[in-house]
């Protein structure tokens, strides 16, 4: 029945997601104002399209095509280097718009957030609604970019909701209502059923989210395991997941990894690339204060072809002195001098605190602690100077030689402010009126 009742109660808790439209190109509109209504895309230096406007998803041009197709679909199109520091700034400029509102604001990526309002109606003198649209009018009145807002009594169904009416949309899903919502939503748009649970939901004869939530118990219990479960408890209104404010401080596992062109077969070249990547992870793992147990790393070649290799530690340690004749030594298996390269990446697995490390009786535990106190100094120094200030010799050639990167730096990386350094920018977007002539994006937007 599409009149199913899974709530007896309209607004039991009230979950606000938002969601940034088109969230890269949204920002370079609002800095870039004479660009709004044009087709652009970000992505320049990846050779793909990383986020295309709205202008441009009407042309057809969608995320991940490679720029010479995209190019080929609309040759005028504007096509910009992505800016990541800009976006950053952005992103968290909309998330203290959102706590103006309420302190329980989770950051789930760059350009989404989840918001609490359960119980603010008294103290902010307003509805469930007048609140979501508060909160959606002060982005843009503040950051010039639009966000779709969906508000419902779970965080499942709160993204649902802000997906529905995409842009600048705002959907809500009381309790009564979850039914007629979920009743032609196809089940693979619902946050949390990936590929593999979509097609097992097929073979069930499950296609809709109403008919997944209408499952019984004991069916869902016995077939799934916990994610989905708690999926479908989500879905029926049943609050599972929590809107977390506290900042992530526990992981899994750490990735980092670097795609650079044009592709290069240069070995001390690509071996930069991959320390760089180990002390990037690294520096994540020391603010956590976390340590792995293993190391895995890869490769991918021109052809996207992956070579990969894993090792155990003796020891958990996130200092990529001690760490890196061990990335030498897998590196040289893996390396092959004929084959073109595009990409390196260090993934850190087995996470432990770092207080639980223990020294083996066959190391020196002086000269570990004289590395961990050299590292304090190289995060004090970054701290204030910027990340990478310091880094190993081995990483050296990217400073030489450059990131890697296709196209023109962004206009924010060419600038320079007093009392910036090339290695740390003040929290500024630059905003513009027009490009200088000459300039690399004015030869963008011709492009």
């Amino acid at each position: 029945m599409s009149d199913t009742i899974f709530s007896l109660h309209s607004w039991p808790r009230a979950i606000l997601h938002v969601d940034g439209d088109a969230f890269f190109t949204s920002c370079e509109e609002a800095i870039h104002p004479e660009l709004k209504g044009k087709p652009i895309i970000t992505g320049g230096e990846r050779g793909i399209v990383a986020c295309p406007n709205y202008a441009a998803k009407a042309l057809g041009i969608r995320r991940g095509v490679p720029l010479h197709e995209a190019k080929r679909i609309f040759p005028s199109l504007i096509v910009l280097p992505s800016d990541y520091e800009t976006y950053s700034l952005f992103s968290h400029r909309m998330f203290a718009i959102m706590r103006r509102f309420t302190p329980q604001v989770e950051e789930y990526s760059i350009d989404e957030a989840f918001a609490d309002l359960t119980g603010m109606r008294r103290a902010l003198r307003a509805s469930y609604e007048a609140i979501a649209r508060k909160i959606q009018a002060e982005i843009v009145r503040d950051l010039g970019i639009t966000v779709s807002v969906g508000l419902s009594i779970t965080k499942v169904l709160a993204k649902v909701a802000s997906k529905h009416r995409k842009p600048a949309g705002l959907t809500l899903i009381p309790g009564r209502d979850i039914a007629s919502y979920l009743a032609d939503l196809p089940v693979e748009k619902v946050w949390g059923i990936g590929h593999a649970t979509t097609s097992y939901l097929g073979k069930m004869g499950v296609r809709t989210a109403l008919e997944f939530a209408r499952l019984p118990e004991q069916t869902v219990r016995e077939r799934f395991t916990k994610p989905g479960v708690e999926t479908w408890l989500e879905l029926r209104g049943e609050s599972v997941y929590p809107v977390t404010a506290e900042e992530k401080s526990t992981y899994a596992s750490i990735s980092k990894t670097k795609t650079f062109a044009p592709p290069t077969s240069d070995r001390e070249y690509l071996f930069a690339h991959l320390l760089r990547n180990l002390e990037s992870a690294c520096i994540k793992a020391r603010r956590y204060r976390l340590a792995p147990h293993g190391i895995a790393l890869f490769l991918k070649k021109q052809s996207f072809d992956m070579e990969g290799r894993e090792v155990k530690l003796n020891r958990p340690s996130a200092h990529p002195l001690e760490l890196s004749p061990l990335i030498r030594g897998l590196f040289n298996d893996m390396y092959r001098r004929h084959d073109l390269y595009r990409a390196t990446g260090v993934v850190l697995v087995d996470l432990v605190r770092d207080m639980q490390i223990q020294y083996s009786l066959f190391e020196d535990p002086l000269k570990a602690e004289r590395i961990r106190e050299l590292y304090e100094a190289v995060d004090a120094l970054s701290g204030k100077y910027g990340k990478h200030t310091l880094h190993l010799g081995g990483s050296h050639p990217i400073e030489v030689l450059g990131q890697g990167r296709r196209g023109a730096p962004t206009v924010r990386e060419q600038t320079q402010l007093y009392g910036e350094t090339r290695r740390r920018h003040l929290g500024l977007p630059l905003f513009q009126t027009g490009f200088p002539p000459g300039s690399a994006s004015s030869r963008n937007a011709k492009s």
